[in-house]
């Protein structure tokens, strides 16, 4: 069956289309009503439907619960000690998850957005062109491309081919998916929620709770919960309320509150679920409760709605700044692709752990305010409190990254980012918080606030310290982000020779592109952003910021951008050759060049001419031969 749900956005907000299967021969109806026949009839045969397939599939799971305000939140099963809760599993036999009849159906469906498919929206009705910059203003991705496409589209199954003979255990715990949002578009949302129906094992999932965060957009309040209602989800979908703007961290913890089953799944409200999603989430946990799960997370593109993959995995973590970076999957690791394998850092939205350890960890720092550093926080606390977290290759859930816009205003708080960073420093990091506050200062003078309940778990739960994490879970941390960095190649201006200007990056951003202009050596009072350096990493990035030389196509003139530094090399490896002065890019096999009197930048087949020359004010001639030897991997 195909679900639409009909939006001021579309032309023709009344047309809905209704697909559905007559379940006792076994055959397909197609019905297109909604041109001939009043809105209210219409969606009286949808919901018909949803009640007859959707409703009818998850009536042997718990009876109705009502959709409950913050205000009157139950207590939650805040289990600190006790016997392992997953005892019975660990004896089980083995089955196949595997809805094969779900995955037949939908392999046959056609349309808009279906498999996973980009949909794109021509550029020549103006009154479409304007409704959806207006969307994606407020949303930070296109709305307009959401409503088009069924709120239970088909994805495709991008898995690893042995993802699809792996057995896991005959019965799993009940776990409750957790979905905080705030001002989610209303389509992203829903599809969100009927992916994670739809892939998942009916006695598995208990319950999805939607945390509203404070939104405003008036379908996000009542008409929510009315939907869900309407449809006969509402024994399976709660949705419960913050109140007041309390910002992701505490979302979450107020979903983990009000859940009722032996699993938590945390979701982004943007999100969906592939096929047998849920199996391999939620073993490991039941073999070994204090395990965190992470799925493996692709892109959902943020313009066409494409689902595909980002990559086929890496072990998350940090640098001495606390950006979120990754490191290579290790030798063994990379022998089995669809075996999960340990990770020190998870990304942040999307985990399963159990509600027990949890709990005894003391849920999130509740003192971490909207966003920003409680991934740190938890992924520290379950490896330095004899947990481990681990990624699932065969679990996979799509993501949309948010693009162009970012559509929510400042708290107006402070510098709150600061703040959570050195609660978890302070608590978890011990003497490596220095690496941190040496590199950004405002995190040292930030202040921290009340740690007693922090400081109480970590004494409780007899936690290891931060450099056994350092040496025994993030142990390769060092060579590729690490705490004393090594002497750089090269830095300083880097000024053309046949320009006789300086590359300038002007303080700009990601995606941008940047080019010539006059040195500030030569005129001092001219400005701009010309300290760069050829770090250890062997890229190039401005002196004090952690954006990187880029460049993606051998096309000849190819653009180099801006991109966030990520010290895998690839895209960003860049080569000084001191006799010839030339900036080499291995990937391409091309040569930085430049048009002197334009001060354009870009790439081309490596040649002996001035345009390539390019001259630092610095250089460790031993430390360029000596990078430039090694072999590229």
């Amino acid at each position: 069956m195909i679900i639409h749900y009909p939006t001021t956005s579309t032309r023709h907000s009344t047309l809905q289309s209704v697909t559905f299967k007559n379940f006792n021969s076994g055959s397909f109806s197609d019905m297109r009503i909604g041109r001939y026949v009043p809105k209210k009839v219409v969606g009286l045969i949808l919901y018909a439907a949803v009640l007859g397939s959707l409703y009818l599939v998850y009536s042997g799971l718990s009876s109705p619960s009502e959709n409950v305000e913050l205000s009157r939140a139950q207590p939650a099963r805040l289990t600190v000690d006790g016997p392992d809760p997953f005892i019975m599993y660990k004896a089980l036999g083995k089955k196949d998850w595997h809805d094969y009849e779900l995955m037949k159906d939908e392999a046959a469906r056609k349309g808009p957005g279906e498999q996973g498919t980009p949909v794109v929206v021509a550029k020549d009705d103006e009154d479409i062109r304007k409704q959806q910059e207006q969307l994606y203003r407020v949303n930070g991705y296109d709305a307009y491309v959401s409503d088009q496409i069924p709120l239970n589209r088909s994805v495709k199954d991008i898995r690893h081919k042995g993802c699809k003979d792996i057995r896991y255990i005959e019965k799993l715990p009940s776990v409750s998916v957790i979905f905080p949002f705030h001002n989610e578009h209303n389509t992203t949302l829903l599809r969100s929620v009927y992916s994670v129906i739809i892939r998942s094992p009916k006695d598995v999932l208990r319950e999805v709770i939607l945390v509203d965060d404070g939104s405003t957009k008036d379908f996000l309040k009542e008409p929510l919960e009315k939907y869900w209602k309407d449809v006969g989800l509402s024994h399976l979908v709660k949705v419960v309320r913050t109140g007041k703007r309390e910002g992701l961290i505490r979302a979450r913890q107020v979903g983990a509150r009000h859940a009722v089953s032996d699993v938590l799944v945390f979701l982004d409200a943007h999100s969906e679920a592939n096929y047998n999603w849920l199996p391999p989430l939620v073993e490991p946990i039941a073999l070994d409760y204090r395990t965190v799960v992470c799925p493996f997370v692709d892109v959902i593109d943020c313009d066409t709605y494409e689902y595909r993959a980002q990559d086929e995995g890496a072990r998350g973590s940090f640098d001495w700044e606390f950006n979120y970076k990754r490191l290579p999957l290790t030798p063994a690791d990379q022998k089995n692709p669809t075996k999960p394998f340990d990770s020190p850092v998870m990304a942040g939205g999307y985990f399963a752990i159990s509600t027990k350890w949890f709990w005894e960890l003391g849920g999130y720092d509740e003192g971490l305010d909207i966003w920003g550093g409680e991934q740190y926080e938890l992924s520290f606390k379950v490896w330095q409190c004899h947990g481990k977290m681990i990624d699932a290759p065969c679990s996979r859930v799509g993501h949309i990254y948010r693009c162009k816009y970012v559509p929510f205003p400042n708290p107006g708080i402070g510098d709150f980012l600061s703040r959570n960073y050195k609660r978890v420093a302070e608590v978890w990091m011990d003497e490596y918080k220095e690496h941190l506050y040496k590199r950004k200062g405002a995190i040292r003078n930030a202040d921290e606030g009340d740690l007693s309940k922090q400081m109480e778990v970590r004494q409780r739960l007899k936690c290891k310290s931060f450099d056994w994490f350092m040496k025994e879970v993030a142990f390769d941390q060092d060579r590729y982000y690490p705490a004393v960095e090594p002497p750089d190649s090269a830095n300083g201006e880097l000024r053309n020779v046949a320009a006789q200007k300086c590359i300038d990056t002007q303080f700009k951003g990601a995606n941008e592109r940047f080019g010539l202009r006059k040195c500030i050596s030569d005129a001092p009072n001219e400005g701009g952003e010309q300290n760069m350096r050829m770090s250890f990493w062997e890229d190039i990035r401005p002196m004090t910021r952690t954006v990187c030389f880029d460049a993606s196509s051998s096309d000849n003139q190819a653009p180099v951008i801006l991109f966030a530094c990520h010290g895998m090399k690839g895209n960003q490896l860049f080569q000084y050759r001191i006799e010839s002065r030339q900036i080499y890019h291995p990937i391409s096999n091309h040569c930085i060049d430049c048009d002197p009197e334009r001060g354009e930048i870009f790439l081309n087949p490596c040649e002996n001419k001035p345009s390539q020359q390019w001259v630092w004010a610095h250089m460790n001639e031993e430390k360029i031969r000596e990078r430039n030897a090694k072999p590229i991997v």
